[in-house]
C-alpha cells in the first residue's frame, strides 16, 4: 500500500478551474500528497501527456470519455482513468467503464472518490512493483544460467522424476554430448541398478511434498554403463515457473566424520548448541516462500530473557554461557513434542519455527514455556538464579510473507511486553490486524480526549530562518501529545483528534500557550514572532477571534506577533469562511500564511481572494531538490510571481545544504527544516 507522504501526479481534464481546484483539495484535505495539472479540451490533454506522464487522469464531462482514455493508451504508457460523474447509477457506471476507465467515483462524494483515487494508485504502484521485479527476476535468471554453465559442479533440475536442465558438468560427468540426449528422460536412468528401488521411494516422497534428505551418498550410472559413487545435495527451486528439485552431485568426503562436525559447525551455535542465526534466517526464509504459496499453521516465536544484563551482575560475565547453555536445555526439553527448528537468534534472544502450529497451539506452547522458565531455578556456580522470559509469536502467513515484516512483527512484541514488566506472552495473528487496529484507535481517542481535558500538551519550536538579514526572531509551534504513556506526535493524534471533534478545542490550547510564551519573550527584549497552524473547523468558529483578541490584550502582547498558518486545501474549500476570517485577523493586526502552496491547479489565483502575507511552499517540491531540474524552476518562477504579488516565500521541510544554496539564489525568503534545526521543547504539558 501506498505510503500518505507518496506523491500522486494528476491530470485533471476538467473545463473549471474551481472543479478542478475542488477535486485537489478534496484529496488534499484527506491526507492525500497531490500535484495536479489541468486540460481543458484535448489539444492540451495532448500536450500535457507529452509534457509529463500523470499518474491517474480525472476525467470530467469537459472531454469525451473515449477520447481521454484513448490518449492515456497511446504509448503504450501506464496510465489510469477514472471518470468523475455528477451522479451515480448503474447506467452511468456501465457506461463509464464500457468507456475503458478503470473506475468511476461521484464529484459530490467526497470520501468515495478519496477511497477510488487511493485505491487506484496503490494498484499502479503494484503494477510498476511487478514490472520492476518481472525485470529483477529477469536479469537475476540471466546471472543464474551464467552461473549455472560455468560451475565446476554437475548440477541438474528434476521435475517429476524427469530432467529439464543440467549444465556441462553435469552431461560430462555421466557421459553425454548435450543436453538433447538427456532432455526428458528420467533421473531413474542415471541410477546404478543396486540404488534404484530406493531412489524411486525418495521420488515417491517427493511427489507427495516430502521434503528431500538434505544430502544423499548414492552410486549413479554412466551413459557407457560406469558406475561410481557420489552424494546428491536436493534444493527446492523452479525452471520456467514449475516448481522441481536441484540435484547438485558432490565428491565424496575421504573423512565422513569429519565432513559431519564441519557441517555442524557451520548451522549450529556452539554456545547453546542450538542451530545459529543464519540457519534459522534460511529456515524462516522456505516458511515465508510456502506461506506465499499458502502453507498454512507456520509460526516464529521469540524468547527473550528478561533484565538479562542484571542477572549477569550476580552471575559475572565469566558465567554467561553456562546460563546461556542451561537456558536453550531447558528450551530444547520443552520442545520435544512438536516439530521445530530452535536456533540463537541473538545474544539472550531464542527463535522457535514451527510448520504445524495453528494459532490456539503457537499461544499454549509459548505460554508453557514462559511458565517452565519462571519456574525453573538456573544454578550458575554458587548463584541460583531465576529468570523470567517474553515471548512473541508471529503466525506467518500470505498477509504478512516477508521475512523482514515478520522479524519486525515478533522484534516489536518482544519490546511491548518487556515495557508492560515482562514474563508474558503474546501472539501476533495478521488476520486480526484490523480488529487490533480499531482497538488501538479507540484507546488513542481516549488519550486525545483526555489530553485536551487535561491540557496535557508540550509545545516546541522550530526556527523559521530569514535569507536576506530581517530583524527578529521567528519560529512555527508545534505540539506534542504527552501523556503518562509517553509522547505522541502531531502525525499520530492530529486525525484522532478531527475525527472526534477535538481540534478547536487543541487550537485554542496551543494559541492560548504560544501568547504565554510570546509575552515572557517580550518581556525579556526578545522580538518574536509564532506561526501557529490552525484547522478549518477553528477557522469557521466566529467566537475564536474575539477569544484571540481577549488573549492578546490579557497578556498585553502585540497581534504582528502571531501568524496563523492554514493549508491552501483548506482555504479553497471553505472559501467565504476563510475570508471573513482573514479579514478579522487583519483587524487584530496578526497575520496569515498559506501552507502546502502551490500543488494546486492555479494556487495563485486564489490570493486574489485571500490577503495572506506569507506563502509557504508545497514539501513535495523540496524532495531531491538539487538534482530536480524541474522543481527547481517551479520555485524561481513561485518566488517571482509571489514577490510581484508583495508575498513573502518560506520553503519548509529543507533537507540539505545544497537546497539552502538553490533556495537562496532563487529569492526565497525564509527556510525552515529539520537539517537546519530539530524542534526544541518550550513549554512543557500541565
Amino acid at each position: 500500500m501506498s505510503k500518505p507522504t507518496d506523491l500522486i501526479k494528476l491530470l485533471l481534464a476538467e473545463s473549471s478551474v474551481e472543479d478542478a481546484e475542488r477535486l485537489t483539495s478534496i484529496l488534499r484535505n484527506a491526507g492525500i500528497a497531490v500535484r495536479a495539472t489541468q486540460a481543458r479540451d484535448v489539444d492540451e490533454l495532448e500536450v500535457q501527456l507529452q509534457t509529463q506522464t500523470p499518474d491517474l487522469i480525472l476525467s470530467g464531462s469537459a472531454i469525451d470519455l473515449g477520447e481521454v482514455v484513448a490518449a492515456a493508451n497511446r504509448g503504450g504508457k501506464d496510465i489510469a482513468v477514472v471518470a468523475i460523474l455528477e451522479s451515480i447509477s448503474g447506467e452511468s457506471i456501465t457506461e463509464a467503464f464500457r468507456g475503458g476507465v478503470v473506475a468511476a467515483a461521484a464529484r459530490d462524494f467526497g470520501d468515495l472518490l478519496v477511497a477510488v483515487i487511493q485505491r487506484e494508485f496503490d494498484n499502479l504502484n503494484q503494477r510498476r512493483n511487478v514490472r520492476r521485479l518481472e525485470a529483477s527476476l529477469a536479469e537475476s535468471e540471466r546471472r543464474c544460467d551464467s552461473l549455472l554453465e560455468s560451475a565446476r559442479d554437475p548440477i541438474a533440475y528434476v521435475h517429476e522424476g524427469a530432467h529439464v536442465r543440467a549444465n556441462q558438468a553435469w552431461l560430462e560427468a555421466f557421459g553425454y554430448a548435450n543436453f538433447e540426449e538427456l532432455q526428458g528422460a528420467s533421473i531413474l536412468d542415471l541410477i546404478a541398478p543396486e540404488a534404484t528401488s530406493d531412489f524411486k521411494v525418495l521420488l515417491k516422497d517427493l511427489s507427495r511434498g516430502e521434503k528431500p534428505p538434505p544430502n544423499l551418498p548414492i552410486k549413479v550410472r554412466r551413459a557407457d554403463g560406469a558406475t561410481f559413487d557420489t552424494i546428491m545435495e536436493f534444493a527446492p527451486a523452479s525452471v520456467a515457473g514449475e516448481p522441481c528439485q536441484q540435484i547438485v552431485l558432490r565428491q565424496p568426503q575421504a573423512n565422513p566424520e569429519l565432513a559431519r562436525q564441519i557441517d555442524t559447525l557451520r548451522t549450529k551455535d556452539l554456545v547453546t548448541d542450538l542451530y545459529n542465526r543464519q540457519h534459522g534466517l534460511t529456515e524462516l526464509d522456505r516458511m515465508v516462500a510456502a506461506a506465499a504459496a499458502g502453507a498454512p499453521n507456520q509460526v516464529l516465536l521469540l524468547l527473550e530473557a528478561d533484565n538479562f544484563r542484571q542477572h549477569l551482575d550476580a552471575i559475572g560475565l565469566g558465567n554467561t554461557d553456562l546460563l546461556l547453555g542451561d537456558m536453550a536445555n531447558l528450551l530444547r526439553r520443552n520442545l520435544e513434542s512438536i516439530e521445530h527448528v530452535a536456533f540463537r537468534f541473538g545474544d539472550q534472544t531464542f527463535g522457535v519455527l514451527s510448520t504445524a502450529l495453528p494459532i490456539e497451539a503457537a499461544a499454549e506452547l509459548a505460554q508453557r514455556l514462559c511458565n517452565a522458565f519462571s519456574e525453573h531455578d538456573f544454578d550458575i556456580g554458587k548463584q541460583n538464579v531465576s529468570l523470567f522470559v517474553s515471548i512473541s509469536g508471529v503466525l506467518i502467513g500470505e498477509k504478512n510473507a516477508n521475512a523482514q515484516a515478520v522479524l519486525n512483527q515478533a522484534g516489536a512484541g518482544l519490546r511491548e511486553l518487556q515495557q508492560r514488566g515482562g514474563n508474558q506472552v503474546t501472539i501476533y495473528d495478521p488476520g486480526l490486524r484490523d480488529a487490533a487496529m480499531l482497538a488501538e484507535a479507540q484507546q488513542l481517542r481516549e488519550r486525545v480526549e483526555d489530553a485536551v481535558t487535561h491540557n496535557r500538551f508540550s509545545l516546541y519550536s522550530q526556527p523559521i530562518i530569514n535569507l536576506h538579514g530581517v530583524e527578529g526572531e521567528f519560529y512555527e509551534i508545534l505540539a506534542r501529545l504527552v501523556d503518562d504513556k509517553g509522547e505522541v506526535m502531531p502525525t499520530v493524534f492530529l486525525p484522532v483528534a478531527e475525527d472526534a471533534g477535538v481540534m478547536p478545542a487543541i487550537d485554542r490550547i496551543v494559541i492560548a500557550s504560544a501568547i504565554t510564551t510570546l509575552a515572557e519573550r517580550e518581556k525579556a527584549g526578545r522580538h518574536t514572532t509564532f506561526f501557529v497552524k490552525l484547522t478549518a473547523p477553528s477557522m469557521a468558529d466566529e467566537t475564536l477571534l474575539p477569544w484571540i483578541a481577549q488573549q492578546l490584550k490579557s497578556a498585553r502582547v502585540r497581534g504582528d506577533a502571531l501568524v496563523f498558518e492554514v493549508p491552501e486545501s483548506k482555504v479553497v474549500t471553505q472559501l467565504k469562511v476563510a475570508r471573513t476570517f482573514v479579514n478579522g485577523l487583519s483587524q487584530l493586526h496578526c497575520g496569515f500564511a498559506l501552507e502546502q502552496f502551490g500543488a494546486g491547479v492555479n494556487s495563485f489565483q486564489l490570493l486574489k481572494h485571500i490577503d495572506a502575507s506569507y506563502l509557504k511552499i508545497d514539501r513535495s517540491y523540496m524532495q531531491d531538490l538539487p538534482k530536480d531540474k524541474e522543481h527547481q524552476e517551479f520555485i524561481r518562477q513561485f518566488c517571482h510571481q509571489a514577490h510581484q504579488a508583495g508575498k513573502i516565500v518560506i520553503a519548509e521541510h529543507v533537507e540539505n545544504a545544497a537546497s539552502m544554496s538553490i533556495l537562496f539564489t532563487c529569492g526565497v525568503n525564509f527556510v525552515q527544516g529539520n537539517y537546519l534545526n530539530e524542534p526544541e521543547k518550550i513549554l512543557s504539558a500541565a
